[in-house]
């Protein structure tokens, strides 16, 4: 059973694009669920299988009743042919290099997705700050959205969630990205919209009785099309529709 880690160490490597996997967020914690699915699968598919084997090849058969009976230990008499202990250290030895792959391949995933906190030049930082009860989202030029936030496909966004007045969360369930907003502080997250289309952020904290209805659009727009409706966005504008409202 030695091609078990050779197996695991194969697919960790290159079977998902990678030892430590890129992308979106998304990408990482599916290709993760994927791991486990089928390497979890793969050893509960060997285990039944050599325990099905040893339950056919042992079963009880009136042949053997007689030429096995002087065989069979007596109570209190401890069974002899086992090698030694050798298939206990192999069976231990395979499963820890199974254990301790994936952990290590799972914590070196993990700190893929923690180093979104460092910024980069080519992203861009978004301000989300809750209030009682909706979002608030603000662009580096000043521009200020209210219950709307629109990003570029495949572009790397840097949310920095705050709160006006008391705990919030801010989850996008379809980007998979979910940080929490709290007054007086600021939490990052980082998140790429990877396809078109429009998602649903809600908030993940009870935080009054309008808590349901804090809701806002998440627009992921083609490049050149974000690119032409941002040029087309000032701070003054927003300035102008916060007193008219």
């Amino acid at each position: 059973m030695i091609w078990v880690p050779l197996v695991t160490s194969i697919f960790l490597a290159s079977g998902l694009g990678g030892l430590i996997p890129g992308g979106t967020r998304a990408n990482v914690f599916e290709r993760i669920f994927v791991v486990f699915l089928i390497l979890g699968t793969l050893v509960g598919v060997v285990v039944i299988t050599y325990m099905l084997y040893n339950a056919y090849k042992y079963r009880d058969q009136p042949s053997r009743a007689k030429s096995d009976a002087k065989d069979r230990p007596r109570l209190g008499e401890l069974p002899t042919g086992g090698g030694g202990g050798r298939k206990l250290f192999v069976s231990f030895f395979l499963s820890s290099i199974i254990v301790l792959s994936l952990i290590t391949w799972t914590y070196g995933t993990l700190l893929f997705v923690e180093a979104g906190d460092v910024p980069q030049e080519d992203e861009l930082e978004i301000k989300v700050t809750g209030f009682q009860f909706g979002w608030k989202f603000e662009y580096p030029n000043g521009h200020t959205t209210s219950g709307e936030l629109r990003i570029p496909e495949d572009q790397r966004i840097r949310l920095v969630a705050t709160s006006e007045d008391v705990f919030h969360s801010f989850g996008v369930p379809g980007l998979r990205v979910k940080m929490d907003a709290i007054p007086g502080q600021e939490t990052t997250q980082w998140v790429i919209g990877d396809e078109p289309g429009s998602y649903q952020a809600l908030c993940y904290e009870l935080c009054g009785v309008g808590h349901s209805y804090m809701a806002a659009d998440i627009i992921v727009m083609e490049r050149d099309a974000f690119d032409d409706w941002y040029e087309n966005t000032t701070a003054n504008e927003t300035a102008n529709q916060t007193v008219t409202a």
